[in-house]
């Protein structure tokens, strides 16, 4: 059996250092010359080991920032109405839900508006920091008629998928979504939830979901970090 080269075995150790969260996701490596003394090696060995991290979608690198780890994105498919939790899955990553806010309170005129309900009429109101392999990517916001999602009141949501639950526990399946994405800036409770500075770039997803006879159930309001979402569409020219 083949010894592995020095190479194969610097790439294994920093490998190991990405996997151990030693070198978190979105955060800058140090230089190779600081990493070649680390490790009692050649920078030229250093620089082959990241080129096949590189090649295996471990770092990228930016000729400003130098070496990084890439954070982990998601994105719809085009014309695609896909979950949160669905979109990491098919990923491979694993998909995380922590629980910050369930309440129930008054919807509010643009809410009832949009939901189709009686002003003033009970609505659940979720809000979860959603993320991948443990690095946070969104804060999620959902408004919810009680009528429709009483059930969810019991139900613990940690790490579950919301269009799963809402399936499972009260019968109401998501068909249709009108969704519109903008970029703004981090506020200081967004920054401090998805680990970015304050004032870094984020995309804010507008959603209104429909079950299929046409009816809303959902208001969403998704924010994601910059560098951790993409957003897909086909577009076509009118005739």
């Amino acid at each position: 059996m083949k010894a592995p080269t020095i190479t194969t075995q610097v790439s294994r150790e920093l490998g190991m250092a990405i996997n151990h969260g030693i070198y978190l996701p979105g955060t800058r490596l140090p230089g190779e010359r600081l990493l070649a003394e680390s490790l009692h090696v050649s920078r030229s060995t250093v620089r082959m080991a990241l080129e096949d991290l590189e090649r295996q979608g471990r770092v990228a690198r930016s000729p400003q920032r130098g070496w990084f780890v890439p954070s982990p994105t998601v994105g719809e498919p085009p014309s695609t109405l896909e979950s949160f939790t669905e979109m990491a899955r098919q990923r491979g990553h694993v998909p995380t839900a922590q629980v910050l806010e369930k309440s129930v309170r008054s919807a509010t005129l643009d809410e009832a508006n949009q939901l189709g309900i009686e002003p003033g009429a009970e609505v659940l109101a979720l809000v979860r920091l959603r993320g991948m392999n443990s690095t946070p990517i969104c804060v999620d916001q959902n408004v919810l008629p009680l009528a429709l999602a009483h059930a969810l009141l019991e139900v613990d949501l940690t790490d579950a998928s919301l269009y799963e639950s809402l399936q499972t526990h009260c019968a109401v399946s998501i068909y249709r979504s009108a969704y519109s994405v903008q970029a703004e800036a981090a506020n200081a409770d967004q920054a401090v939830l998805l680990r970015i500075p304050q004032g870094s770039p984020v995309l804010v997803g507008r959603e209104i979901a429909y079950v299929r006879g046409g009816a809303p159930v959902l208001l969403g309001l998704n924010t994601y970090r910059g560098d951790a979402y993409r957003f897909h569409a086909d577009l076509y020219r009118a005739e």
